[in-house]
């Protein structure tokens, strides 16, 4: 866990969230501002910056990132029309919170 880490004071209940889905290793909740109808961030629960920082050893939590990814999918009924998966890395591409996260965006139309 990382004080500084908004997604770690939200996983410590710190910071409430409109939760969607959790388990032992990972919290999804809901995007404080959605760019689709549905947009739910699963995060994993011990503090990690970047997919390209992994290794072996990162292979369980990573795994059940898509686990959750999946559940969150199922709960928000997006798995029949579609939805999308992904991993923003570095502030070129758009990430703003520095712990790993997927967004799970579906349920209408999704920005390209």
């Amino acid at each position: 866990m990382s004080d500084d880490c908004i997604f770690c004071r939200i996983i410590a209940g710190d910071i409430p969230c409109s939760k969607v889905y959790e388990d032992d290793q990972v919290l999804a909740f809901n995007d404080i501002n959605p760019k689709a109808p549905v947009h739910v961030l699963v995060v994993p629960k011990v503090h990690f910056d970047r997919l390209h920082e992994s290794d072996e050893t990162h292979a369980e939590m990573l795994g059940r990132i898509l686990v959750g990814v999946g559940k969150v999918a199922s709960k928000t009924e997006v798995t029949g029309p579609g939805y999308r998966v992904q991993f923003n890395q570095e502030r070129g591409a758009g990430q703003e919170v520095f712990h790993l996260h997927a967004h799970v965006t579906g349920g209408g139309p999704i920005p390209k």
